[in-house]
C-alpha cells in the first residue's frame, strides 16, 4: 500500500470521528429539546420516545471508541492529530452521559404526568433547558470549526445554568415546606433541574476538550461555578395559626 493511500485512509478516519461526534451531539441536542417539551406538555408518549432513543447515542459512543482505538493502534498519531483523537474519545463519553441525563428527565416526566402541576417551576426548568440546549449547539459548532474562542464562551455560560439551578432549588424547597402534598412533584422537579445542571457541566467539559484540541494546552483552571444549592437554607415556616 503506497504512502498516499495510507494518508488518505488516515484522513478519512479522522473525518469520520468528526462525523460521529457531530451525529452524537445533534442527537443529544434534539433529545434534550424533546425531553423538556415533554415535561412542559406533560406528554408521556414523547417522554417514552426520548427514553428509547438514548440507545442510538450509546451505539455511536461504541463506534467512536472502536475507531479511536484503531487509529491509536495503527496510525500512532502525534501532536495535533493525537489531541484530535483524544478529544473525540473524551467528548463521546460526555455526550453519552448527556444522553443518560436526558433519559432520566424523560423518565421523571412519566411520573410528573400523573401528578398535579404546581407553580411556575416547570417553566423555569424549561428556561434552563433552552440555555443548555444552546450551549450544546455552540460547543458542537466549536468542535467542528476548531473554534477555541467559541468553546471558551460556552464554558463561561455554565455559570448562568448554575444560578438558575440554585434559584429553582430554593423555590422548590419553599413549595414543599408550604404544603407536604407538593413533596413528590417537587422531588421529581428537583432531580430534573439537577440533571440539567449536570448536562451543563458535561457541555463545559466538551468545551475544555475543544480548547485543548485547538490550543494544545488546558483551558484556564478557574472554571466558573455558581451552583450554591448545597449551601441553600430556607427558614422553616411557622405552624398554621402561629404568628
Amino acid at each position: 500500500m503506497d504512502q498516499d493511500h495510507i494518508m488518505k485512509a488516515y484522513d478519512q478516519e479522522l473525518a469520520r470521528l468528526d462525523q460521529l461526534i457531530a451525529e452524537m451531539g445533534g442527537l443529544a441536542e434534539s433529545q434534550l429539546s424533546d425531553a423538556v417539551e415533554a415535561m412542559l406538555r406533560r406528554d408521556s408518549e414523547l417522554a417514552r420516545k426520548v427514553a428509547e432513543r438514548d440507545r442510538r447515542i450509546d451505539a455511536l459512543e461504541r463506534d467512536v471508541d472502536a475507531l479511536t482505538m484503531r487509529v491509536l493502534a495503527l496510525r500512532q498519531p502525534m501532536a495535533e492529530d493525537l489531541r484530535t483523537v483524544i478529544a473525540a474519545l473524551k467528548t463521546a463519553s460526555d455526550l453519552e452521559r448527556i444522553g443518560d441525563y436526558t433519559r432520566n428527565i424523560a423518565n421523571r416526566t412519566l411520573a410528573l404526568a400523573q401528578l398535579r402541576p404546581i407553580g411556575g417551576a416547570a417553566h423555569t426548568i424549561a428556561r434552563m433547558g433552552v440555555l443548555v440546549q444552546g450551549m450544546i449547539k455552540n460547543v458542537l459548532d466549536a468542535y467542528v470549526g476548531r473554534d477555541a474562542a467559541l468553546a471558551d464562551d460556552v464554558r463561561l455560560r455554565d455559570a448562568e445554568v448554575d444560578q438558575l439551578h440554585t434559584s429553582l432549588f430554593r423555590e422548590l424547597l419553599t413549595y414543599m415546606m408550604e404544603d407536604p402534598r407538593h413533596i413528590t412533584t417537587c422531588t421529581h422537579l428537583l432531580f430534573i433541574a439537577k440533571n440539567l445542571e449536570r448536562i451543563g457541566d458535561h457541555v463545559t467539559n466538551v468545551a475544555e476538550h475543544v480548547h485543548f484540541m485547538v490550543c494544545g494546552e488546558p483551558a484556564a483552571p478557574d472554571r466558573p461555578k455558581d451552583d450554591r444549592s448545597s449551601l441553600t437554607v430556607v427558614e422553616s415556616l411557622p405552624p398554621a395559626g402561629v404568628h
